[in-house]
């Protein structure tokens, strides 16, 4: 009856299509999964469980249906903020994830549109499994033991182990299991907080037969085949947590380049505590050497430097822990400046008023800082005239200052201040400040010619300002017209010779840029500034940049073309082009928009129209293309169950489309079929009037009789209007069989890009693989292998399994057919039901080996005997074979290419069928011989009347 009912619905789909009242479908969905499941629980009709475990390969399919074809999009909720999907969404059809990680379970969404109605959404959530090694660690209630763990004490075995699903403990003492109640001095509870994450073994009052091997064994009850784990832990009367100590200094100060040496040793601990060092915020250096408590780094630099810790644990008590500070020492960064008299607040040097010379540098350490004063060469000691300060409170760390009083002519000349450390070993810092009658303040300009400065999109511009005066300070650029960074991403660009140069100047960089003067190497006086101006020019940017355009005879067409934003935006200019011919030009005046009409449609003002929107830095376009031919029709992809069998050897193709526009240019009056039979070139034509107006959305169907089976066709559909031919469209119809709820018939030629939905088998040495005579390489091994496929075609595809190099004799390959559900068994019968399994295969070759057909029933993990095998060289033909099988539950097929001794071993198999019923023998006549009739083409209405009553009085 289930069979009966499904025609019953295909029959009510395919007249509602043929009578007109089909329309444009929303979309629907659902997820299938072909990848390494462990479990697929049915929680409730629209979602589902599906348990992996932790390393597999995950792998989803989203089934849509909805015409037009719906776009397909995954996302991904319920999961560690790290896996988005990289931030990105999955747009197609399969989502897979190799080797998943634990973090990558959660909730996974397919969602599908297609602009009608709303979207479609559908989930699974993804549950991974996996199991870490346990780890105890031990701890006493009274405080912690300093050196071993006493009578009369408390002890806490803790175990811990990460797990999905919850992890189930057990505790072993030696060889005996321990349980709650067994022993009076033992408890076996859980903490609250952990979510069974922990189970804890509590020794109360510890006793001599305490001290023994515990052993903690974590399950989750091989869930996905993942095996039970288990860590042990030796308690005797030397337990104690681990002590530690340093043998090095703290701090460390060390030289750019030397190697330096931890060594941290425990000094107490059983078992034997573990060593290691880590690095507070951040990772130790690559180049470091770590042997248990000994940490060498080689040539150390300045990014070495931070705080090392050593920690050790031996799971006993809390881990001991240690640190100590590296200090690499440094000098960097030398600047000064140049203070007028700060009591009077002058801008130049003075004969008789005080100049206050100040220099900075950064230290490493800073304390190990020193200054040396020279003038002309010669050191200076603080004097009545001359006061020598190290540091300024008002000033950052690491400066010194050279106070001038009353400054005379003789004070005139070169000072020099040098930076050291204390220590040696790094280059001191030396800077050079002169004070002569030529010392002035600086003062800062822009050149006639170089503001405004006028660039366009993409040149390199150098925006400059010239300062003088003595010393030369460092300029500093910024916007001055907005808050917001300089091209390198910083408000502020330090530049040394007043030259700002920007690359690849883009039009958000159009504005006003500030040079202004800074107190380093200079005069520490107020800032000089001054103003660039920068112009970027652009082209025009328009819309629409395309646009197709369908119209009648007769009528009459317009084309827009409008700037949006341009620079400069009053300099446009306009032309309009038909293929290369200017039909019409001209200057914009204070309007944004240009148009060109085509008055009376023919066919000699068919073709692509070009607006170009002109001004000094370039060209936008618009490009409207306009034609009097009809939109192409749009075919059905999802059609319902497009295929009905007639005979053996023939099937009928129920082809559906819509039409695009239906009334863009014109009435539809026809439509001129065209299709021919793969590699042949003879096409069949056929018209199908339309006396109706078709309306949007409406779906159309015409039947594809007496189609060849296993073959593909081309077919091309072209709507006619009264104003000539429209455009065409095209696709391919591949023979697929129809899979039911429950097995009836399959049936497969491997035409499709998914070969019928077999798979490769994982666990084997190669793959089979996927040919066709006609785009084989003319490399391939000769003296073996198929020629044409099964029905003699170059074009049709078969399966077949290459043995040349890198292969070895014995090695096999499986290709495994989808998972089929048996019909219902018959409750008043005593049997299962039988299948037919029907193939060809073809064996031509001196090294052939063996092809095997195996049975694999649902939940069967090996291979029994196969249920049909043949070895050797059989011909170079296409041989038949069949078999009969009686599954008892869900089933696979499973076909097996063994290679032989050497390269010419190819074995193929074609054109593969499953039917209810036992196999016929040889001597049983074909009841539906091939038609040799001619294919002919009918606008079938009264068919699946005809066929539904057949099938019934069949079934009955």
């Amino acid at each position: 009856m289930d069979f009966a009912y499904e025609l019953l619905w295909l029959l009510t789909v395919i007249i509602e299509g043929i009578s007109g009242q089909g329309v444009y479908a929303p979309p629907t969905v659902r997820i299938m999964h072909s990848g390494q499941a462990c479990n697929i629980e049915e929680l409730r009709y629209s979602e589902r469980v599906y348990t992996i475990r932790e390393g597999e390969t995950l792998e989803l399919i989203c089934l849509v249906t909805g015409h037009p074809r719906p776009q397909i999009r995954w996302t991904k909720t319920a999961g560690s903020a790290s896996d988005r999907f990289q931030d990105s969404s999955v747009f197609n059809e399969i989502l897979r994830i190799v080797k998943i990680q634990r973090h990558q379970g959660g909730r996974y969404y397919c969602k599908a549109d297609n602009g009608l109605g709303s979207p479609a959404i559908w989930s699974i959530r993804v549950d991974v499994y996996y199991l870490d090694d346990p780890i105890v660690t031990v701890h006493q209630s009274i405080g912690e033991a300093k050196e071993q763990f006493y009578f009369e004490r408390t002890v806490f075995l803790r175990c811990v182990a990460l797990s999905n699903p919850p992890v189930r403990y057990t505790w072993k003492r030696g060889q005996d299991i321990l349980l709650q109640g067994s022993d009076k001095g033992v408890e076996i509870y859980e903490p609250f907080f952990t979510q069974g994450e922990t189970k804890i073994l509590k020794l109360k009052n510890l006793r001599p037969q305490d001290y023994a091997n515990y052993t903690c064994i974590a399950s989750v009850r091989n869930v996905c085949n993942i095996p039970d784990k288990m860590v042990s832990f030796r308690l005797s009367n030397r337990t104690a947590s681990p002590s530690i100590k340093l043998l090095v200094d703290d701090p460390i100060v060390v030289n750019p380049g030397e190697a330096i040496t931890l060594v941290c040793v425990t000094t107490g601990g059983e078992p034997t505590p573990t060593l290691t060092w880590v690095k507070t915020n951040g990772m130790l250096p690559k180049k470091a050497v770590l042997n248990g408590g000994t940490l060498t780094i080689p040539a150390v630099t300045s990014e070495d430097a931070g705080i090392y810790n050593c920690i050790a644990n031996n799971n006993v008590g809390n881990p001991a822990k240690k640190s100590t500070t590296i200090i690499v020492r440094a000098l960097k960064k030398g600047r000064f400046w140049i203070t007028p008299d700060p009591y009077h607040k002058d801008d130049n040097i003075q004969i008789g008023r005080e100049v206050k010379i100040s220099c900075q540098v950064e230290a490493v350490p800073s304390e190990e800082l020193v200054f040396i004063w020279f003038k002309n060469g010669r050191p200076l000691k603080t004097s009545e005239r001359m006061v020598i300060t190290q540091t300024d409170p008002d000033v950052s760390p690491g400066t010194t200052n050279l106070d001038i009083i009353d400054l005379k002519f003789t004070d005139f000349g070169t000072y020099t201040c040098v930076a050291s450390l204390k220590g040696g070993g790094i280059s001191d810092v030396s800077i050079d400040v002169n004070i002569s009658t030529s010392t002035v303040p600086p003062n800062l300009t822009v050149p006639k010619e170089k503001s405004p400065m006028v660039v366009q999109e993409g040149d390199t511009v150098d925006l400059q300002c010239l300062v003088s005066g003595k010393p030369k300070p460092i300029i500093l650029w910024s916007r001055a017209d907005k808050e917001v960074p300089m091209p390198d991403g910083f408000m502020q660009t330090e530049s040394f010779d007043g030259i700002l140069r920007i690359t690849n100047v883009s039009r958000e960089m159009t504005g006003t840029y500030r040079c202004q003067t800074s107190q380093f190497n200079g005069f520490n006086v107020k800032s000089r500034e001054a103003l660039v101006q920068l112009i970027v020019q652009y082209p025009p940017t328009v819309e629409p940049i395309f646009m197709e355009i369908r119209q009648g005879y007769g009528r009459s067409v317009t084309m827009t073309c409008k700037v949006l934003r341009a620079y400069p935006n009053r300099v446009l200019t306009y032309e309009w082009k038909l293929g290369n011919k200017v039909v019409r030009k001209g200057q914009f005046d204070s309007q944004d928009t240009t148009e060109y009409t085509v008055n009376n449609l023919q066919p000699e003002n068919y073709g692509t129209y070009n607006c170009n929107i002109i001004n000094e830095a370039g060209a936008g376009r618009c490009t409207f293309l306009v034609t009097g031919k009809a939109y192409p029709p749009e075919f059905y992809y999802d059609t319902y169950n497009p295929l009905w069998l007639n005979r053996p050897r023939t099937y009928t193709y129920s082809l559906q489309w819509t039409q695009m526009n239906p009334n863009a240019v014109d009435r539809i009056l026809s439509y001129r079929l065209r299709y021919k039979e793969g590699s042949l070139q003879r096409w069949w034509e056929h018209n199908i009037n339309v006396n109706e107006i078709i309306q949007k959305g409406e779906l159309i169907t015409h039947n594809l009789t007496e189609l060849i089976k296993d073959q593909t066709y081309e077919v091309r559909l072209t709507p006619i209007t009264r104003f000539g031919e429209g455009d065409t469209a095209s696709r391919i119809i591949k023979y697929s069989a129809p899979i039911n709820p429950h097995l009836r018939e399959f049936r497969c030629g491997f035409e499709d890009d998914n070969i019928c939905m077999f798979t490769q088998d994982k666990t084997d040495n190669f793959d089979w693989t996927k040919q066709s005579a006609a785009t084989r390489t003319s490399l391939f091994t000769p003296n073996t292998g198929p020629v044409t496929d099964n029905s003699g075609t170059k074009y049709g595809f078969f399966m077949y399994i290459e043995t040349s190099r890198p292969r070895e004799e014995g090695e096999k390959a499986r290709l495994l057919s989808p998972l089929f559900n048996v019909a219902p068994k018959n409750p008043y019968g005593a049997t299962n039901t039988a299948y037919c399994l029907e193939f060809y295969y073809h064996m031509c070759g001196k090294h052939i080996d063996t092809l095997n057909v195996y049975l694999q029933l649902k939940g069967q993990t090996t291979l029994d005997s196969p249920v049909w095998t043949l070895s050797g060289n059989q011909g170079s033909q296409w041989n038949h074979a069949n078999v009969s099988i009686q599954p008892t539950t869900s089933f696979q097929i499973i076909f097996e290419g063994v290679r032989g001794k050497g390269m010419e071993g190819d074995i193929a198999i074609d054109d593969i069928s499953i039917v209810e019923g036992e196999c016929k023998r040889k001597d049983q006549p074909d009841n539906n011989p091939r038609s040799s009739a001619d294919r002919i083409l009918t606008h079938l209405r009264l068919y699946p009347v005809i066929y539904l009553t057949s099938m019934l009085t069949h079934r009955r």
